[in-house]
C-alpha cells in the first residue's frame, strides 16, 4: 500500500470536519502535530505488547509523528486504563484495549473508572485464540478423551492459568461450566511459568495464549487438543476447536485501539482508517497470524460491539465460577 503523506492526512482530516460542519477543534484539521503513545497495561515481550508495537509502528511510519509504546503494567491492566480515561482526548493518548479488559468490570467492581463510557473503541485489529495444551504423558489426545479422563479422575486433574480472573483461567472454567468436568486450578504469577509446570509435568492442562505454546507444540513437547475459536486456525490447521467437541464453546481473545472518551470524531475516524489498513496489510496480518490471530478491522462501532458482548459473557463464567481478583 502506497504511503499516505501526511499532507493528504489533513486534507482528508480538514474534509471530515467540513462535512460534520466544523464539529471539531480546528488543530483536529492537523492532527498529529506532536508524537503520541499507546499505553500497553502488561510488560513488554508478551502478545499484547507485540500487538501494541505493531499498531504503534504503523500509526508512526503513516502519520508523520512517532507513536511509542508504554508499558504500565499492573492491576490486570486498570492502571493504563485509569490514565488513558484521564488524559486529554486530543488523540494523543491510546490505549491497547486486550481481553482482560473486559473481564475486569465485573472482576472489580470498584474501578476508578468505567470502562465502556470512558474508554472510545478505535478499532478491534484481531481475535486471539487459545489453545488447549496437555503434557505429552497425560493419557488423552482429544477432548473427549479429557472429558472422560477428568470425569475418571476427580479432583486429580490441574489446569494452570496466568492467575485467578485471567483469560486463561475464565477459559477453563466456561469449558467446566460446559461440560461439568472438574479440574483443579492452580495460578500462576503469568502464563510463562504456567507453561513451564506443565512442561515439568506438575500441572496437566493449559488454556494456553497460542503465542505462549505454539514453539512447544512445534517441538512436541505440549500435546494440543483443541483450539479455542469458532474457526480452526492457520497456524494449527490440523488442531480442532473445542467446540467441535463442546456446542457452543467459544473463547477469542482480542487486541484493538481506544481512546478517552471526548476524543473528536475526526480523529477517531482517521484513526481507524490508518488502522484498517495496517490490518489489511499482509506483513501486519502476517504477523498477527503467527501469534495465533486473526486479523479483524472494522468500524468502531462494530468493536464497541465486541466489547460488550465479551463482558457479558465473562460476567456470566465469574459468577458461576465465583472468581474474585488476586
Amino acid at each position: 500500500m502506497m504511503a499516505t503523506t501526511r499532507r493528504s492526512l489533513a486534507a482528508l482530516a480538514a474534509g471530515s470536519a467540513l462535512g460534520l460542519a466544523g464539529s471539531g477543534p480546528a488543530w483536529a484539521e492537523t492532527y498529529p502535530s506532536r508524537p503520541g503513545r499507546i499505553l500497553v497495561g502488561f510488560s513488554p515481550g508478551g502478545a499484547t505488547d507485540i500487538q501494541g508495537r505493531l499498531m504503534a509502528q504503523w500509526l508512526s511510519d503513516h502519520l508523520g509523528q512517532q507513536f511509542i509504546v508504554d508499558n504500565r503494567p499492573g492491576a490486570s491492566g486498570n492502571i493504563a486504563t485509569e490514565m488513558v480515561a484521564r488524559a486529554a482526548p486530543d488523540g494523543y493518548t491510546l490505549l491497547q484495549i486486550v481481553s482482560p479488559h473486559a473481564i475486569n468490570p465485573t472482576l472489580y467492581p470498584n474501578l476508578p473508572f468505567d470502562f465502556l463510557r470512558d474508554i472510545v473503541p478505535v478499532i478491534g485489529a484481531a481475535r486471539l485464540a487459545y489453545v488447549v495444551v496437555v503434557n505429552p504423558s497425560l493419557p488423552v489426545r482429544t477432548i473427549p478423551e479429557l472429558i472422560a479422563h477428568a470425569r475418571a479422575n476427580p479432583e486429580k486433574v490441574s489446569y494452570g492459568s496466568a492467575g485467578s480472573g485471567t483469560p486463561q483461567n475464565l477459559a477453563a472454567e466456561m469449558f467446566k461450566m460446559m461440560t461439568g468436568v472438574n479440574l483443579l486450578h492452580v495460578p500462576y504469577r503469568g502464563g510463562a511459568p504456567a507453561v513451564a509446570d506443565l512442561l515439568a509435568g506438575h500441572i496437566q492442562v493449559v488454556f494456553s495464549p497460542v503465542s505462549e505454546a505454539i514453539e512447544q507444540v512445534r517441538a512436541g513437547k505440549l500435546r494440543p487438543l483443541a483450539v479455542s475459536t469458532m474457526a480452526r486456525l492457520d497456524v494449527l490447521p490440523d488442531v480442532p476447536t473445542v467446540g467441535e467437541f463442546v456446542p457452543g464453546y467459544e473463547l477469542s481473545g482480542f487486541a484493538g485501539i481506544g481512546v478517552p472518551r471526548g476524543t473528536p470524531a475526526e480523529i477517531v475516524t482517521l484513526l481507524n482508517r490508518q488502522l484498517n489498513a495496517a490490518v489489511a496489510d499482509p506483513g501486519v496480518r502476517t504477523k498477527i497470524i503467527d501469534l495465533g490471530g486473526t486479523p479483524l478491522g472494522g468500524t468502531p462501532a462494530e468493536f464497541g460491539a465486541i466489547l460488550s458482548g465479551a463482558i457479558r459473557k465473562w460476567a456470566e463464567v465469574i459468577r458461576f465460577a465465583g472468581i474474585k481478583a488476586d
